[in-house]
């Protein structure tokens, strides 16, 4: 039996706070190097970075907040799903408005990222 349950929206909403909670105290960096699955790969707006960099990358970066809203979640699977959703913040005393997708799979007894990506808003 898979953790595929009708609770997936909550538990994979849940799992995407605790990254951006992570990123409040300035823990990326460590919070992705337990979440991420060996290989996975974050796609930012011209880059793609492999775990390795992203977990070395978000290492003390600091958001001082963040909203989620919109969040949908797509089953691609037995053991995969992603969440896609709209991330309002503060970076760097800087306002961000993006739209995010995170594809997580069910590894090992627990759900861990295997790609996250992040595009513009605009409006």
């Amino acid at each position: 039996m898979t953790a595929i349950t009708d609770d997936l929206p909550a538990q994979l909403i849940h799992s995407e706070h605790e990254g951006w909670q992570a990123m409040t105290r300035g823990e990326g960096g460590t919070h992705s190097f337990n979440a991420m699955l060996p290989d996975a790969i974050m796609v930012f707006p011209g880059s793609l970075i492999e775990r390795g960099a992203v977990i070395v990358a978000l290492d003390g970066v600091v958001w001082s907040e963040y909203t989620m809203s919109d969040q949908r979640v797509v089953r691609l699977g037995d053991r995969a799903a992603m969440l896609v959703y709209r991330l309002r913040g503060v970076r760097e005393r800087q306002p961000v408005d993006l739209w995010a997708s995170t594809t997580y799979v069910y590894h090992e007894g627990r759900w861990r990222v295997g790609a996250h990506q992040q595009t513009p808003a605009g409006d």
